[in-house]
């Protein structure tokens, strides 16, 4: 954070930052480019990295973004923020191959930051196990409403082997608050901040 030339938290970060390294859901809406991204990535490398895992690392953290760009933005974030914890990242998104997602997914990783579409395809090949997923993040959730996407975005909170809402740290982003965005933080958040 001091290497970013980072001295004095956004708006939204002096809120998210404390209620989501307390463990709470969070439901942040504001404006882009003020800080959402650092506001809730900090916290979840602040959580993973307290629990160093040796070997195969399960997605622990999963971060949904609207589109390739932004999960590419995410990534390079998660990369800077926390290149010196020796947590693993990956990004994942359509349009390309998906030869290498699905290796480094076999390799391990403690942060998934992906597109619904492709996430979806790779789980259901059975390259995505949401089991040990301890963070959940939607980001420009209105966008991805916009966009369509409210059918994926259910069928992955409702497999199976994602934890439950009091299981898991569900944080959701958003620049507006629309109804269709109040509807699914309603049903994906448990007593958020």
């Amino acid at each position: 954070v001091e290497d970013e030339g980072y001295t004095e938290p956004t708006p939204v970060q002096e809120q998210t930052i404390p209620a989501a390294l307390d463990g709470r859901d969070v439901l942040g809406v504001a404006q882009t480019g003020t800080g959402k991204t650092a506001a809730f990535t900090l916290p979840i490398l602040h959580h993973l990295s307290a629990e160093h895992i040796k070997g195969w690392r399960p997605i622990r953290a999963l971060i949904l973004s609207p589109t390739r760009e932004l999960a590419a933005q995410i990534g390079d974030r998660i990369k800077v923020y926390g290149g010196a914890l020796g947590l693993r990242h990956k990004v994942i998104f359509g349009g390309v191959g998906q030869r290498p997602q699905v290796d480094a997914l076999r390799r391990g990783v403690d942060i998934l930051v992906a597109t619904p579409g492709r996430l979806l395809d790779l789980e259901e090949q059975g390259h995505v196990d949401f089991q040990y997923v301890e963070h959940f993040v939607l980001d420009e959730a209105d966008r991805m409403l916009d966009m369509g996407f409210e059918p994926q975005i259910r069928n992955i909170v409702d497999r199976a082997d994602m934890p439950q809402r009091e299981q898991r740290q569900t944080m959701m982003f958003s620049a507006t608050f629309p109804r269709t965005v109040m509807r699914i933080a309603d049903s994906f958040l448990n007593n958020p901040v």
